[in-house]
């Protein structure tokens, strides 16, 4: 089974002194200059958010817009209306410094006032679980609780401007909220200093989560198979996972697209399973989801909380003709990476890829005919809400036999030939929301293209 950045430091050469004024090694004039567009021009770092991760607020065109970390906080946000709260935020004074941002002087500072022209980037906050990016486009009244304000959807690059950004942040498990869908499904992770385990004797790495499953399939109708008990077809195994969220920005200033931009999600991979007896399968694949699952992580990409929203929907799937009967096992590891990447030339293009290795345990292949079966995971990542990437990854094993096949392993008897394989798809579509990033607006979704690998595990011509 299966399953930014390059910062280009433009400085200008400097005037030579004049004659009669020799090099004093004054703080002033072009090398100071220089030198301060070296310190504010190195990229910004991207890790996980701490968990008081405060408000960052911009107001662009202003004289010191670049994005800050505030002493405001949402207090509330109405999705329907666009209306929010931006109340002070007492505890702000006392936070220390994310050691993720990048320093500055103004840091530490709170804005004068919520006014029409304010970003605010939050975390998960009341009525936003998603995160807000949003602008001020009229203050409405002060309450008890804060400013009400009126706001629209910003994008990314009236905070970070013509900074710079790249990073790669695991996720980790136990920030998942899992949705188990059928009775039989068991979830595992582990962390440092917290264990959590599902399935007696499942071992999980760190960072990783765990799902193991078995569900029974329909089985092929009567008088199109054999009546007996081992003709029933069940599918079970385990999918392991350890995904990241990747981001890169390389910006040209907070009114205009950037130079660059990446949004995905790549991690490790690994699963073990099993398809057993003849499944009532179909030239449509079925699928059946058995797990979903939800996080919102924060990276603190400077002093701006970026949330992003991961979804992951585990499922099973299965084709054919329903008249072969299989009985294989197989592991399969390796790693995947999907998402989009941005360029002033190309626009938004996809980026996929996956690099996975299997070993058969075991195979067995009854009568003639085919099937195809699959444990998979789509996933898909946004920002602050908006989803910009899907991505399906499907590792499977596919089974086919011609003429009379009975056997297992490599002991067959057969008036005909036999195959099984093993393999990967990797599917999926860029959309539109990617413009948060303050790209221009693409007028339709991207399909990621299609990756396909297939394998051979074992066979009758297989040496």
């Amino acid at each position: 089974m299966p399953a930014l950045a390059t910062t280009a430091l433009l400085l200008a050469a400097g005037c030579s002194s004049p004659p009669s004024r020799p090099d004093s090694g004054a703080t002033t004039g072009p090398r100071a200059e220089a030198a301060a567009a070296t310190a504010t021009e190195r990229p910004l770092a991207v890790a996980a958010a701490p968990e008081d991760t405060a408000t960052a607020t911009a107001r662009p065109g202003a004289t010191g817009a670049q994005a800050q970390r505030s002493k405001l906080s949402v207090s509330s946000y109405d999705s329907r209306t666009r209306r929010a709260v931006i109340s002070p935020d007492g505890g702000a004074d006392t936070r220390s410094p994310s050691p993720s941002a990048s320093p500055s002087p103004s840091a530490s500072q709170s804005p004068r006032h919520t006014a029409v022209g304010d970003v605010i980037a939050s975390a998960p906050a009341p009525g936003a679980p998603h995160g807000l990016l949003a602008e001020v486009t009229k203050v409405i009244r002060e309450t008890a609780e804060g400013t009400e304000v009126q706001t629209e959807p910003a994008r990314l690059n009236a905070l970070l401007g013509d900074d710079t950004a790249k990073g790669s942040v695991p996720v980790a498990p136990a920030a998942f909220a899992v949705d188990e869908l059928l009775p039989d499904v068991d979830v595992s992770w582990s962390k440092t200093g917290d264990v959590h385990v599902g399935p007696e004797g499942a071992t999980v790495p760190l960072g990783s989560l765990r799902l193991d499953v078995r569900a029974d399939l329909p089985t092929a109708q009567a008088g199109t198979a054999s009546a007996s008990t081992s003709a029933a077809a069940s599918v079970s195994g385990f999918v392991q996972i350890a995904p990241r969220v990747d981001f890169r920005y390389g910006g040209e200033g907070a009114a205009a697209a950037p130079a660059s931009a990446y949004l995905g999600v790549s991690g490790d991979w690994s699963s073990g399973w099993a398809l057993t007896g003849r499944a009532d399968a179909s030239a449509t694949p079925a699928r059946i989801p058995f797990a979903t699952l939800h996080a919102d992580p924060v990276l603190q990409v400077g002093p701006v909380p970026v949330v992003v929203n991961l979804d992951l929907t585990c499922y099973l799937q299965v084709s054919g003709d329903g008249r072969i009967t299989v009985d294989v096992e197989q592991q399969v590891k390796g790693d995947f990476t999907a998402g989009g990447t941005f360029g002033p030339a190309q626009g938004w293009t996809p980026v996929s890829s996956s690099d996975m290795t299997s070993t058969p345990v075991r195979t067995s292949v009854t009568t003639a005919g085919s099937v195809k079966a699959a444990l998979g995971a789509e996933a898909s990542v946004g920002l602050y809400g908006t989803v910009g990437v899907v991505a399906d990854l499907a590792p499977y094993v596919r089974g086919e036999a011609t003429g009379t096949v009975t056997g297992t392993d490599d002991r067959f008897e057969a008036d005909g030939s036999w195959a099984v394989y093993g393999g990967v798809d990797l599917t999926g579509t860029l959309r539109l929301q990617l413009t948060i990033f303050g790209t221009p607006v693409f007028r339709r979704d991207i399909p990621l293209g299609a990756l396909h690998r297939e394998w051979p595990l074992a066979g009758s011509d297989t040496p």
